[in-house]
């Protein structure tokens, strides 16, 4: 049964997306089963794994209801997608009049929970229904954390609002870890920002940083993940990190 975990900070520009797309391709690369599920009404995350946004059937379509979810997936040689689209922007509108309207994701997803290792979900940089959907699908939450001091205030928001789906909504979802992103290790700020999280959020905190890389900005103009836009990149290598970190923390003990 494949784990699922929300890739989601309410703060814009913090690396969300291109974890999500650089994450799931160094899962692929590893020989390890990984699903993106685009729930961005941006659909970013869609085209940054070479998949065209205005292609339907999308995510839209099966939390609807109106199209099985096998039939909306695209597989591509970095990973399979489940691709979002503008006409997700209005699905918040759709869901308030459904029943069970915070469970829709998940039921979209249960069918194909089992054919993956990993299901990552793209959330929008809001806490909105859509996040809230995403949340009580998954399993997990891994936050991108951009190393400067706003991005402390935005994390607590956050922890206060996953612990309030865990009280109301999903009583297993857990914080599967905080990864630092755009870190400078020539800069203070980004040293005292990694030692903030680690006291804060103890044993949550990833090993593997993600470097302010030109290369990790450049991939997504030519519809690429990094690592098969220069897999030689300081970007690339760490996405390859933390792929076999996630790997290797979600090993079952014997």
């Amino acid at each position: 049964m494949g784990k699922i975990i929300a890739i989601a900070n309410q703060k814009g520009g913090v690396g969300k997306t291109t974890t999500c797309v650089n994450l799931t391709c160094a899962l692929h690369d590893a020989a390890t089963k990984a699903l993106l599920v685009d729930f961005d009404p941006q659909g970013n995350s869609t085209s940054g794994m070479g998949v065209d946004k205005n292609r339907a059937p999308s995510v839209y379509d099966v939390v609807l209801g109106s199209v099985a979810a096998k039939r909306a997936l695209v597989s591509t040689r970095y990973g399979d997608v489940l691709p979002a689209n503008k006409a997700l922007s209005g699905a918040e509108i759709d869901f308030v009049e459904m029943e069970k309207r915070e469970y829709l994701l998940a039921t979209a997803l249960a069918s194909l929970r089992p054919h993956y290792d990993f299901l990552l979900i793209d959330c929008p940089p809001s806490l909105g229904l859509l996040t809230l959907n995403a949340f009580c699908a998954a399993d997990t939450v891994l936050v991108p954390v951009q190393c400067e001091y706003y991005a402390l205030e935005g994390l607590s928001d956050l922890m206060y609002t996953i612990r309030a789906v865990r009280t109301r909504l999903n009583p297993a979802l857990d914080v599967e870890g905080i990864l630092l992103t755009m870190f400078d290790g020539r800069t203070n700020l980004s040293l005292q920002v990694a030692a903030e999280v680690k006291r804060f959020f103890p044993g949550k905190l990833y090993a593997s940083v993600i470097p302010r890389n030109v290369r990790l900005s450049e991939a997504p103009s030519h519809g690429v993940p990094v690592h098969h836009y220069d897999r030689a990149s300081r970007g690339a290598e760490a996405y390859t990190q933390l792929a076999a970190e996630l790997i290797r923390k979600n090993q079952p003990t014997p």
